[in-house]
Parts: C-alpha cells; structure tokens; sequence
C-alpha cells in the first residue's frame, strides 16, 4: 500500500507512477508482431500506442471497428512510422474468434506477443452468444480460446527466430477481494440466482490467472521458449467502470490517492510484455511492475488444472 500511494520503485526499478513509456524507454521491438485484445480504448490503446512507439507492428482486436479505426488513426497520428493493423474480434462470440484468429493466420505474420487485455466489468447477468455467463464468457473463456488458436503459430516464430514468446493475462486485484467462496463455481457458472456481477468479475480474474499457471507448466514441460504472466493493470477510470454505479464513484472520490492514469495503468502490461529482464520468467503475477503473491485460489495448482479442463470443455464444441 506504501508504494502505491507514494510511487516508491520495487525491486524492478519500477513502481506505481511509472508509465508504459517508461517502463519500454530504449527498448526496440522492430522484429516484434503483438496482438492486443481490447486495444481501441483504456489501457489497451495505450499498450497500442507504446508497442507502436517501440516499432512493433501492432494487431488490435476490437468488437467496434468504427472505434478501433480511429484509435489506429490517433496512434498514427502521434507516430507516422507506426504499423497498426485492426481486425474485428469479439470475445463473447467463440464466431468471432475463430474468426479473428483465421484472418491473422492468413496474413502469414509471426507472433510474438499475445496481450489478452479485453474485459468487462461488474455488469448485469447476461449470456454470450454461446450461452455462458457474460463476463466469465469475454474476461476469460474467449481468451482462452484465442490463445489456444494461436498458441502454434506463436509456437512457430519462437522456434524460428529464436526470440522468446509472451502471453500477458490482464487479471485483477479483484480475485482476492471478489471471488466465490471455493474460487471458482464450476456448477453454478450461469446460475442467474446466485449471480454477484462483482464476485462475478473477480472469478473471472481469478480464472484469467489460473489459466497462466496451467499454461506456463504446460509450456515449460514441453519446452516451448513461450512464458505467460498475468497482472493487475491497477485502479484506473475507464469506461470498464460504467456499470459500477454512485458507490465506486464515491469510493474513487475518497480514495483518489489510490488510481492511476491511463498511462501509469498501461505500464505494468508494457512491462511484462517486453523488459528484458523477464526472459524465462513465466507463471507469475505482477502488479506494479513487481511480481507479488496472488490469493490462494491462484496459486493452487489443482484448481489450475480443473479450470483448464472445464475451459477446454466449455471450447470444444467451438473446436470441433
């Protein structure tokens, strides 16, 4: 609490005030292709905007064009030499996905990062497309899928450039405080009775975290030169905010010493998506540019497994 509220640097050189320019200053990701999730807006724009800066060719996937061709436009605007390309993805549609993953596919580029940014937040029961609940369905299943898709060819470049692979899983503090009892319902994941948006949204984080562990084990025992991280972007007013209701309002209001800005929010992503220093670190947590201890549910390696068979199940008739 200590760093955040002062911005004192952890043990990475980096802390709470840091920005995503920051943390990349002197970095150059010429020979890097990322694909960003969500990135028409919020923190995603904003990791946009500085892989873009750091010369990687940037992929946004959005659900409205109309907003990620004018973010694409802003970021061209501020970087003429940028390569920003935007392709249409929904999240909560396993559609969209497979088809947003064939398109970049076909375009027969590599892959070297895979930022799974896009998210909602704290919003009424719903069901996807699919039938799953809403957010469980966008935070974490649709990535889960995405990264599934595109898992070989990040697979490919890494062998053939010898540059190391990252996924980064936007997670949240939210899974400490908001998460069911147990963790994670598997039985009651659409069960309107027992439906909490807010315990809702953080099982959906704790989901996004347990989905990096399984996956980074998987990855290490077959030795692909791929990591994966998840992290907590921090508190920032975006537009993920807009069911939250007069209550977080009034909690920003008394604890405005707490957020961020847009630019410090995006930050740790940057970080963990392209520091040197993080070379073969993967199965981990980061909030602030640090690595810290998640809760218990995230670190328990069974429940890792279970929610990986369950994903993979909730997926397959999408795979079939």
């Amino acid at each position: 609490m200590l760093r955040l509220i002062t911005g004192i640097r952890g043990p990475s050189g980096f802390g709470s005030a840091s920005t995503a320019e920051n943390v990349t200053d002197g970095i150059d990701a010429t020979n890097i292709t990322a694909i960003i999730t969500g990135g028409a807006s919020g923190i995603g724009l904003e990791t946009a905007r500085v892989l873009a800066l750091r010369n990687a060719h940037v992929i946004i996937g959005a659900r409205n064009m109309e907003s990620a061709n004018q973010s694409k436009q802003l970021i061209l605007k501020k970087h003429k030499h940028a390569r920003v390309d935007v392709l249409k993805l929904d999240l909560a549609s396993f559609e969209s996905i497979k088809d947003f993953a064939d398109k970049f596919l076909a375009l027969n580029l590599p892959l070297n990062i895979l930022i799974n940014n896009a998210g909602i937040m704290f919003c009424p029961y719903q069901l996807s497309s699919d039938g799953i609940e809403l957010q469980f369905a966008t935070n974490h299943i649709g990535h889960f899928y995405l990264t599934n898709l595109l898992l070989d060819r990040m697979k490919q470049t890494a062998n053939a450039s010898g540059v190391e692979g990252r996924i980064v899983n936007l997670s949240s503090v939210a899974h400490v405080y908001y998460s069911y009892k147990g963790g994670i319902m598997f039985g009651k994941i659409n069960d309107i009775n027992s439906y909490d948006e807010k315990r809702a949204y953080g099982q959906s984080k704790l989901a996004n975290i347990l989905h990096a562990n399984e996956l980074s084990q998987r990855l290490k025992a077959e030795g692909a030169n791929i990591t994966i991280n998840s992290v907590h972007p921090g508190l920032i007013m975006t537009n993920l905010f807009k069911h939250s209701g007069v209550c977080m309002k009034i909690f920003r209001f008394v604890c405005c010493f707490m957020w961020k800005n847009i630019a410090q929010g995006a930050a740790t992503t940057c970080y963990v998506a392209l520091h040197p220093s993080l070379k073969g670190i993967s199965g981990k947590y980061f909030m602030d540019c640090n690595e810290f201890k998640p809760n218990r549910f995230a670190r328990n390696q069974l429940l890792a497994k279970n929610m990986w068979d369950f994903s993979e199940n909730l997926t397959n008739p999408a795979q079939n």
